[in-house]
């Protein structure tokens, strides 16, 4: 393999997946990856994957507040979020956005944290990584009312229509397992609508196994196959894809 590959959306500090981190950054290097980017929904997983970056440089941070976890965060959660970005201890906000997938009634709470995280990420200059569940036409609105810098669209699972909207702003799109699984339909006519400079892929573990390991709790290693998924869809040489991709990770993130 004379390529590599980056995983841009792990949740590697939750409990079930920190058990084992150490096999699993293993696992992922000996399937070619030299990056993985953890994602931290709470200051609880910040600071743990902050004490694993000591020994491991192979995993940069994100941190943002989840729409699911609106019950949990106080006002001092977000004083606290400024802090770590004004100290450049991560690379981007998120993952954070808007769900209404359970509960419509807090959309108005949902909508007020996410303003307040973009308008962190517009002050300090530091992009965005967005949760869009079953509220695209809000999400998309505040994007273009708020949204003054880099956003990418995690785990898409929208459009091709929707995808070529967020190109349209300026937006990035990862694909993540559910490119792979036999249900796709219409998210495989997405990556055509999708410059090769804008895509990313990631795993979304410990969710969205792809296929054929469906059922089996996800982690980076598997992000190989909705890889080979994009790149048997776009036509492209794998090499081609991936590093493309490398530079896409250092535009977007701005290292």
């Amino acid at each position: 393999m004379n390529y590599k590959l980056i995983d841009t959306h792990a949740h590697l500090t939750f409990d079930r997946l920190y058990s084992r981190i150490d096999q699993i950054i293993a696992d992922a290097k000996a399937a070619g990856f030299n990056k993985i980017l953890v994602i931290c929904t709470n200051l609880e997983e910040f600071y743990r994957a902050k004490e694993y970056q000591k020994k491991e440089s192979m995993i940069d941070i994100a941190l943002g507040f989840h729409p699911g976890d609106l019950e949990d965060i106080k006002p001092s959660d977000l004083k606290e979020l400024e802090q770590i970005i004004s100290n450049k201890e991560i690379i981007a906000i998120g993952e954070i956005g808007l769900d209404y997938h359970y509960d419509h009634t807090i959309a108005d709470a949902q909508k007020e944290l996410f303003i307040k995280q973009i308008d962190l990420a517009n002050r300090y200059g530091y992009p965005i990584l967005i949760h869009m569940r079953d509220a695209t036409k809000d999400t998309l609105d505040i994007l273009k009312e708020h949204c003054k810098t880099k956003f990418l669209m995690h785990c898409y699972s929208g459009s091709a229509e929707t995808a070529k909207i967020v190109i349209k702003m300026g937006g990035y799109i990862s694909f993540a397992g559910p490119l792979t699984f036999k249900n796709a339909r219409g998210l495989l006519d997405v990556p055509a609508v999708v410059p090769m400079d804008r895509m990313f892929v990631e795993s979304d573990s410990p969710f969205l196994t792809p296929h054929p390991f469906r059922g089996k709790e996800n982690e980076p290693k598997y992000v190989t196959y909705t890889f080979d998924k994009v790149a048997e869809l776009l036509n492209v040489d794998k090499k081609v894809l991936a590093d493309q991709m490398q530079k896409n990770y250092k535009t977007f993130f701005t290292l």
